[in-house]
């Protein structure tokens, strides 16, 4: 069985788990998610825990057991938390500021780099040079902070661009590394 898939979901106190057949909804004080799981996954809900069990053994629904009850658990914590992505611009002139909703970068670009943010995300610029991607969807924070982090991978020569917090880039020497006076040698 699932190591990952047998373990119970925790509710907390302030959040709303409605089964429908195969669709599942969650409301919590952030507001509310809905997905549709697999027809095979069956959850049983008891006082203060939600629990993912499977039909068969197959490989198939050995796999969407784990993926299920993660999906589940993210949903929770999405309605009571929340979740968090947070960037940094590095390099010289780079920055962020933000104009109504809009996310506004200056990226060494001829000009500036606006981003919408998708329904229910939300942005946050600290200092010039931190960007923040919130929301309660845990696949919706991700997918926008890769679309912002797309503007400006980091590169390995200077570490420039936008990386996340606590990302550990590869430096590469670069031409520096030759030796000998000239080419051809």
């Amino acid at each position: 069985m699932s190591r990952v898939g047998r373990k119970p979901i925790s509710i907390p106190s302030g959040v709303n788990v409605d089964v429908q057949g195969v669709s599942v909804t969650v409301t919590g004080p952030r507001g509310a998610l809905k997905r549709d799981i697999h027809p095979a996954m069956q959850l049983q809900q008891d006082d203060g825990s939600l629990v993912v069990s499977r039909s068969t053994d197959t490989r198939e629904h050995r796999a969407l057991h784990g993926l299920t009850r993660s999906l589940l658990s993210n949903m929770v914590v999405g309605v009571t938390d929340g979740f968090r992505k947070e960037m940094e611009l590095v390099g010289v002139g780079y920055r962020a500021q933000m104009a109504g909703e809009k996310l506004v970068m200056q990226l060494g670009f001829s000009h500036p780099v606006e981003i919408v943010p998708a329904p229910g995300i939300t942005f946050e610029v600290t200092g010039n040079n931190r960007v923040a991607v919130v929301g309660i969807d845990k696949e919706q924070v991700g997918q926008q902070a890769a679309n912002v982090r797309k503007w400006r991978p980091p590169e390995p020569y200077k570490g420039k661009g936008l990386r996340y917090v606590g990302e550990y880039i590869v430096r590469k020497a670069g031409k520096g590394g030759r030796v000998g006076g000239k080419k051809g040698r």
